[in-house]
Formats: C-alpha cells, sequence, structure tokens
C-alpha cells in the first residue's frame, strides 16, 4: 500500500515538472515571438509611417528582407541589358536607387533588411551631412575585417581623432601638394598609351588597363615606384579584398 502511495506521489511530482517546463517552454517562445515581431515588424513600421507622416515615402518594408530583395532582382535586370556608350551610368550601377528616387523624390525611406536608409540627394542636405558640425549623424560600425584591412584611420575614426587625422593629412591633398604629382599622373597615363600602341587592331580589356594605371598613379606618387615594382603589395590587398568582401 505504502509502495503505491509513493509509486503515485512520484507520478504526481513528474506530472507537475512537466506542467512547468511545458508552460516555461511556451512562455520562452512566445516572448521570442514578441521580440521577433517587434524588432521585424513594429519598429520598421513605426519608422515608415513616422517618415510618411513628415512627406519622406519610399518603397514598403517587407519581412525581415526590407527591399533587398528588389534590389538585387534590379541589379540583375540592368546587369543583363546592353549599356549605352554614356557617362550616365547611375542607371546600371545602382539602378534601385535610382528608380526609387524617380518614384518617391530625391528624399526618400529605404530598407537595408531590418535597417531603415535615408537616401538624400538635395546639395543642402547632402552638405549639412558631410559637415556633421553637431555630430548628429554617427559613421557605420565597421566590420572585423574590414576594420582590420583600414585600420584606424579617417574612414573609420571620429571627432578629435578624426580632426586630428584629417588635420595631418590636409597637406597631401593641398593645391600645391597634387600639382606635384601630375608628372607621376602624365607619366603613368604614357605609359600606359605606349602599350596600348603594341596592341593595335586588338581588343583591350579597359577595366583592366585602368585598374593597373590606379594602381600605377598610387605607386609613382605615393612609394616613388612604379607598379610593376610593387606588384606584389598590390597583389596581396587584392586577394584580401576578394578573400573577405
Amino acid at each position: 500500500m505504502q509502495n503505491l502511495i509513493g509509486e503515485d506521489k512520484k507520478t504526481e511530482t513528474m506530472g507537475i515538472l512537466l506542467i512547468l517546463f511545458t508552460a516555461s517552454l511556451c512562455l520562452y517562445l512566445f516572448v521570442a515571438l514578441l521580440n521577433v515581431f517587434y524588432k521585424y515588424w513594429w519598429i520598421p513600421q513605426r519608422v515608415q509611417f513616422a517618415m510618411n507622416s513628415q512627406g519622406i515615402r519610399g518603397p514598403p518594408y517587407e519581412f525581415i528582407h526590407g527591399n533587398n530583395k528588389e534590389a538585387a532582382q534590379m541589379l540583375m535586370e540592368a546587369s543583363t541589358k546592353p549599356m549605352a556608350l554614356t557617362h550616365d551610368i547611375f542607371p546600371r550601377v545602382m539602378p534601385h536607387v535610382y528608380s526609387w528616387i524617380n518614384k518617391y523624390g530625391k528624399t526618400c525611406l529605404s530598407w537595408n533588411g531590418i535597417r531603415g536608409q535615408l537616401l538624400i540627394t538635395e546639395p543642402e542636405l547632402v552638405k549639412e551631412v558631410l559637415k556633421n558640425s553637431d555630430k548628429a549623424f554617427r559613421k557605420t560600425k565597421a566590420s572585423y575585417f574590414f576594420d582590420k584591412l583600414l585600420g584606424d584611420g579617417l574612414a573609420s575614426t571620429e571627432r578629435e581623432k578624426w580632426a586630428r587625422q584629417r588635420k595631418l593629412a590636409n597637406y597631401a591633398f593641398h593645391g600645391e601638394s597634387l600639382k606635384n604629382m601630375t608628372p607621376a599622373v602624365v607619366a603613368s597615363v604614357e605609359t600606359m598609351l605606349e602599350k596600348w600602341k603594341s596592341k593595335e587592331g586588338k581588343e583591350i580589356e579597359v577595366f583592366q588597363e585602368f585598374r593597373l594605371l590606379t594602381s600605377e598613379v598610387i605607386s609613382r606618387t605615393t612609394f616613388g615606384s612604379s607598379y610593376l615594382e610593387g606588384e606584389k603589395i598590390f597583389e596581396v590587398v587584392s586577394n584580401c579584398r576578394q578573400k573577405y568582401f
């Protein structure tokens, strides 16, 4: 009799523990679903409503992926069409942004996943953002590999540290300094043209040639040597970029 009572108590205890475990699991799943709903739906909808109330429109937010799917489709379609011989490459390079600006105005809201992005093309607004006198516009935190590749330079630093580095870099981009680079740029272009003369009547991969020209100019103006002498350095940098980005 006592054994039966003991077994009943054990069964009852196990039943209670099972109920508590199930209730805890359901509560955890409910909280997780609420968090997903709040983060991936409620916040984007609230931001979109706030922007619309100020007259800033844009492509509607899609759950989780935002406008990335639409942008990828536009990029794929643009890449399959032949490009006219023109300097107006914006519709080809960024067809989604081009389409949204024409449809929603020069200032519009788009979505990179769950992160809203305000696209501005008004010169005065762009100037205000770049000026950033009130320190209201913070730089996007770079990824680990991008941060390691660029280091702690102008592209990633802010405020006092950025101002100090910008002051040090002013000399390199001063008008007189740029004028001193002219002979190196001319020599690089002449080298490229001489090489083209030997390929008269043949097809030339212009993208590759201009990539080499850019590397040649950087080598001559920065390191005082031709690209061929520093080719290994550029090759390593290119391999890092392809591997991590």
